[in-house]
This record gives structure tokens, C-alpha cells and sequence, in this order.
């Protein structure tokens, strides 16, 4: 089928544009909040929409949510539907196709649930799905399931149940030190609730790192007030993980919320997620971490996209990705190199290429050109003994001392 608009010549409605929502609304996150995309009357105030793109609409209503804030529309391409913005944003008929081996939680986030939030998958940490709801029903969200399928949720129990019996369960495992906050979108809570989870959090002494994973400082980046910040930075130590995909999504806005949160004493970090289409090319990774870096937010993992029902359009093969990672180790500043990983039900599993193998003439290295050397075990012991060793037939840095009675002390 042509990718085509379906409206004729001559019919067709002006197009929203940014400069046309006064700065009162457009600076008002909750006003965005109201005013989302959530059908094709709308999507067509911003965009040209497709025959596919209208066809999966349609076909996807009532299995899958849609809803996309004006700020992100704002950043679509409306007469190019394979823009990175809009492939993240509005359905299609690929989330409806069956993949072999796609699950709705392959990551096992409701084979290590314990409570109807807490999933303790990790000895030292935890993640609290807190809600369902999100700015933007992002197409790509591993818990699709979750956030995005009508009938799906990983909840025994409502979202609004207390939150008691998830903090009781914190409380009395003193080994968690670390939780993150997550769901759906833990912004998506007015500020009040969210300090609420947070000051709860904060009472259990074990707890030491509250993290908040969030994309809206991509999705709706206005979220992040200053009476936001305020608070967060009342319960430090906090960090807070998003989610950009594209350097598209990197916007003045998204900048500023970025700053104001760092400047409250809140690090930024970021997940990207390799997605077919959208940010699989050297090129466009480069770009995303060179400007990540740019506006302080540091790179953190590269995620292998997972096989997720109504999803896996979007994955990529893991050869790409060690193309990908190739293309960014020594291209660009060290920190601003991810870690390539493929979230599975034993955890996150770091799969780049290795740049050392070794070899019974000692440690052969490779850098990003290419080139190799070989690093003999006697220059760089691979093992404990060999080091050992090594110690023997150094000379006694014991010999030339003077002990604190011999003629040095005086």
C-alpha cells in the first residue's frame, strides 16, 4: 500500500505549528497533559497522516493506547512518516504482526514481583512500578504490556491501592539500598503524590539511592518545574534516568529541563534503545551521545531491543549493534560510550565485542582502527599466579629500609 495522505487536493486544514499555542500554554506541562493526541482528528492538526499510518490507527484501537503531548508532535516531520519522532509516537500495523519468540515481559519483571509493585530482581536494589500512565505511549516500551496494551497490566490490584505493603516489603529487606522508580511514567504523578512515594522511600534507613526513571525531559520536558526540582532535591541522594533515542529529541527545552535539574544536585543519565529505523546508524548514534554529552546528560546503556510483543518491528540484529558500538568506542570521548546490553530474565547481560582475546603467548588487543598488538603475560599477568610470580623476581623494596630505631630515624 502507497504511503499516501488520504485527503484530496485542495481540502486540506492548515497544519498546528508551535508559534501558534500562546507561551502561557505551551509552557504549562499540565495544558499539554490535556490537549494530547489521542486519534486521528487530532494526529491530523499536526500531521499529514498515511494510509498505513491511518490503517494501523484504526486497527490498533481498542488493543494498544495512543497518546502523543503537542511538544513532541511538535518535533514530528508532518509530511515524512518515516521521521525518528513520529516512528516513536504513532502506531503501526508492525505492533499488530506475531514475531516468533516475542513475550509480553520477556525481561521477568512479573516473575520477580513480590509486591503489586516491587520487582526485586537484583540482591541490592529494586524497581517499584508505580503507575501505568505515560505522556506518550511510546511504540517501543518493553513493558507494552504494561503501559500501552488496554487489557494488559503487570498490577494484582489497582494502581491506587496504598502504597503500605510495597514499602513494608522494602523496609524489612535491609539488603535493598537502591530503588527505582518507575512504571509507565512516575512523573506522570502531580508532585504532591510523587513526594509522598519518595518521603516513604526515604524513612526506610536502608534505603540510600532513590532513582527515578523518566522520559519526560523528552516527551513533555516543561514537566520539569522548578517547584519539581525543589522538591527532589529534598530527599537527596536522587537520580534520574531518561530516555533519549534521537538527537531529534534533543530540543532547547529538553536542555533546560535538563539544566534546572542538575543544577538542583540531580545527575542525568540515559537509556537509549537501538531501534530499526530510527537511530540505527553510526552516524545518527554518534550525534545522540556527542550531544547527550553536550548538554550534560551522561550515556549509560544501549539497549539490545527486546522481543516484546508488538514491538519486535523495531529490533535490530545484535550484529548491528556491535556496528553501532564499533562505530562510537574511540570515535568519541570514553564516557560518552554506552554499555551494549540485552535485558533477559537473569538481568542486564553487557554483549559488545570484546577488544582483548587471549592467547597462549599472552593478551592480544585490538583498538578501534583495528590495529593489534600482542601484550606478553610477563608484561601484563592475566592471572593471579602469574603475578605472583612476577613479585618474586622483583627486587626487595624491604632492603635499603631503616627502621624507626637505625641511623634513618636520627
Amino acid at each position: 500500500m502507497s504511503q499516501m495522505s488520504t485527503e484530496p487536493d485542495g481540502i486540506r486544514p492548515s497544519l498546528t505549528r508551535r508559534e501558534d499555542i500562546p507561551d502561557e500554554q505551551w509552557n504549562d506541562w499540565r495544558w499539554h497533559m490535556r490537549k494530547r493526541i489521542t486519534n486521528l482528528d487530532k494526529a491530523r492538526e499536526w500531521i499529514r497522516p498515511t494510509l498505513l499510518e491511518e490503517r494501523a490507527i484504526a486497527e490498533t484501537a481498542g488493543k494498544y493506547r495512543w497518546s502523543v503531548t503537542p511538544y513532541y508532535a511538535s518535533l514530528m516531520d508532518p509530511y515524512d512518516p518515516g521521521c525518528p519522532v513520529r516512528q516513536q509516537a504513532v502506531p503501526a500495523l508492525g505492533e499488530l504482526l506475531e514475531f516468533s519468540g516475542a513475550e509480553v515481559d520477556p525481561v521477568g519483571d512479573m516473575y520477580y514481583r513480590k509486591t503489586n509493585r516491587v520487582v526485586h530482581k537484583y540482591p541490592d536494589r529494586v524497581i517499584m512500578l508505580i503507575t501505568e500512565a505515560c505522556p506518550v505511549y511510546c511504540r517501543h516500551c518493553t513493558r507494552k504490556f504494561h503501559t500501552t496494551d488496554v487489557d494488559g497490566t503487570y498490577f494484582e490490584r489497582s494502581e491506587g491501592e496504598d502504597f503500605s505493603e510495597d514499602l513494608r516489603y522494602i523496609a524489612g529487606h535491609p539488603e535493598i539500598r537502591d530503588v527505582l522508580l518507575t512504571g509507565g511514567d512516575p512523573l506522570s504523578y502531580r508532585d504532591g503524590k510523587l513526594e509522598e512515594i519518595i518521603a516513604g522511600l526515604r524513612a526506610i534507613p536502608s534505603v540510600e539511592i532513590i532513582r527515578i526513571g523518566s522520559r519526560f525531559p523528552v516527551l513533555l520536558p516543561q514537566r520539569i518545574t522548578p517547584d519539581l526540582c525543589a522538591m527532589l532535591a529534598r530527599y537527596h541522594p536522587v537520580w534520574l534516568n531518561t530516555h533519549f533515542n534521537h538527537p531529534k529529541e534533543i530540543t532547547p527545552e529538553a536542555e533546560r529541563a535538563v539544566d534546572r535539574l542538575l543544577r538542583h544536585g540531580i545527575p542525568v543519565g540515559n537509556q537509549t534503545v537501538l531501534l530499526r529505523g530510527i537511530n540505527d546508524e553510526v552516524d545518527t548514534m554518534r550525534r545522540l551521545m556527542t550531544e547527550l554529552l553536550r548538554i550534560r546528560v551522561r550515556p549509560y546503556y544501549l539497549y539490545h531491543c527486546d522481543n516484546v510483543t508488538g514491538v519486535s518491528h523495531f529490533m535490530t540484529s545484535i550484529e548491528k549493534g556491535w556496528e553501532i558500538m564499533e562505530g562510537l568506542q574511540g570515535h568519541i570521548t570514553g564516557f560518552g560510550v554506552p554499555q551494549y546490553v540485552l535485558t533477559t530474565r537473569l538481568g542486564k547481560i553487557p554483549i559488545a565485542r570484546p577488544y582483548h582475546r587471549e592467547t597462549p603467548d599472552g593478551l592480544a588487543l585490538r583498538n578501534y582502527r583495528g590495529e593489534e598488538m600482542l601484550v606478553d603475560d610477563s608484561v601484563c599477568p592475566l592471572t593471579e599466579s602469574a603475578a605472583a610470580h612476577g613479585f618474586r623476581h622483583a627486587p626487595d623494596v624491604t632492603e635499603n629500609r631503616t627502621t624507626a630505631t637505625g641511623e634513618g630515624a636520627r
